[in-house]
């Protein structure tokens, strides 16, 4: 996926003027946030979870290197290979090389953002293999030639009548004549249409939302089945996952999945928690003959010890997006990239470069409510400053930013001065403001007043008024 976050200014104005766009967006305060409030209330124990799973991802963290290790030698000895692929490219040709050796001429996918991180299917196609995503929403934008908006829900910025209308251009042997109103029929016309290529394809990918250190398994979580056939069916099945994904135990990954459907969709489990464990064994009625792990780093390694770390306990939930102002105003396309929402604008400039992202985060109203919303209590904001700290020391701030603030820096550090002006500015605007109580326009505050109106200040300042109670 071409990285598009340099933009994200005019890719967000663009969004804005979108109409069916924004219809689209609408749905996710009632397909989210009212499921997960509900579903989380159900849950005494919720906050204590939290905090247990945070635990466990820290721990998991610190001794990286040993649960890896002793991950790899659980998948060997079950009959598994592992793969480490320090950089996208190496994950690239590994997973190629190994189709190549099953003869693989199509493919058949199971969500997975870490393909989407690493252009997988591009670079299939590109070697005469076809990729075929099977998870719905994947499925749909794969038929548009889009990337994904959302990290869990993929073709959230499509209204269903904008995925009739991909229907009837891509499944052109179907009647031209038949009803794809409601979304059960689009459902089942795709479940028909996946179902010959689920038993033609020669090898299966899936990623991971565990791997469990103690017994080399994969954990993935779904809805629609999808995984099962995908790692199932063909001969082969390629587990591909960033090295992060990993914890200790069973017993540490059944916790974090009380968070993690509660967090994502408000279900306390998701319909399908598959888990795989090494090839088919002698008895077994279904499974793959060979099974192949590709653990991924791509940066992460880098963010170890770091005022980044914290980010490595993401689940891929998607509650941040799914709670934040900014993502709701733009959809996902706008961040340019594969990760979007507060989580991407921590995680894409670790990734692909500050030069390359750096409007991410300052895309945030730093309200919190990505934070305490996260069901590994990641301390986004603080991380998005951290990020915004980085880009002003290496220059990369606009000037008019990096001028006022230092005017703001000049007053700030001479409190007599700060509150002299404060008071002057307060009385002044307060006065010319009395009669409407508002601004339509400021000089040097167009950004705020082009899209709402400047509340005229009372006239006197928060610290006066605060002197003044205190003495009565």
């Amino acid at each position: 996926m071409q990285a598009t976050s340099r933009s994200f200014v005019a890719n967000a104005r663009q969004a804005m003027a979108d109409p069916t766009l924004m219809k689209a967006m609408g749905n996710i305060k009632a397909g989210f946030q009212d499921k997960r409030r509900a579903t989380v209330a159900k849950l005494p124990e919720f906050e204590a979870l939290r905090d247990r799973g945070r635990a466990i991802k820290d721990h998991t963290l610190a001794h990286l290197d040993y649960y890896l290790e002793r991950y790899a030698a659980a998948v060997e000895a079950s009959g598994g290979h592992v793969h480490w692929a320090r950089t996208a490219q190496e994950a690239r040709e590994i997973i190629l090389a190994l189709c190549r050796e099953a003869g693989a001429r199509t493919v058949t996918k199971g969500k997975s953002m870490v393909a989407e991180e690493i252009a997988l299917n591009h670079h299939l196609e590109t070697n005469g293999i076809q990729p075929v995503e099977t998870d719905l929403g994947e499925y749909i934008i794969q038929l548009r030639n889009e990337p994904p908006s959302h990290i869990i829900a993929p073709a959230v910025h499509l209204t269903k009548e904008q995925v009739a209308d991909t229907f009837r251009a891509n499944h052109t042997h179907l009647a031209a004549d038949r009803p794809l109103v409601e979304p059960r029929a689009m459902m089942d016309e795709a479940r028909q249409e996946l179902r010959a290529r689920f038993l033609a394809a020669d090898v299966g990918i899936t990623g991971a939302n565990f791997l469990v250190a103690e017994t080399g398994s994969s954990i993935i979580v779904t809805n629609e089945g999808n995984g099962d056939l995908t790692q199932l069916l063909p001969r082969t099945h390629i587990v591909l996952a960033s090295i992060e994904k990993v914890v200790p135990t069973f017993e540490d990954a059944s916790a974090i999945l009380r968070l993690l459907a509660r967090s994502a969709t408000g279900q306390e489990y998701s319909a399908y928690t598959t888990i795989s464990t090494g090839p088919r064994r002698p008895g077994d009625k279904d499974g793959p003959e060979a099974y192949h792990v590709v653990l991924l780093d791509n940066g992460r390694s880098a963010m170890l010890g770091t005022e980044f770390q914290d980010m490595l306990r993401c689940i891929r939930c998607s509650a941040c997006m799914n709670h934040c102002p900014v993502y709701h105003s733009v959809g996902g396309h706008a961040y340019g990239w594969v990760y979007p929402g507060p989580m991407g604008a921590v995680l894409t400039p670790t990734l692909i470069g500050i030069e390359e992202a750096g409007h991410l985060p300052n895309a945030s109203t730093f309200c919190g409510r990505c934070e305490s919303v996260c069901p590994m209590k990641i301390p986004l904001p603080k991380m998005m400053r951290h990020w915004r700290e980085r880009q002003f020391d290496r220059g990369l701030t606009p000037a008019t930013v990096r001028s006022g603030l230092g005017v703001w820096a000049f007053f700030a550090q001479r409190p007599g001065l700060y509150r002299l002006a404060a008071r002057v500015g307060a009385a002044v605007l307060g006065r010319l403001g009395r009669s409407r109580g508002r601004f339509t326009s400021l000089p040097l505050a167009g950004g705020w007043t082009r899209t709402r109106d400047m509340p005229a200040p009372a006239g006197r300042t928060f610290q006066d008024l605060w002197r003044e109670r205190r003495g009565q």
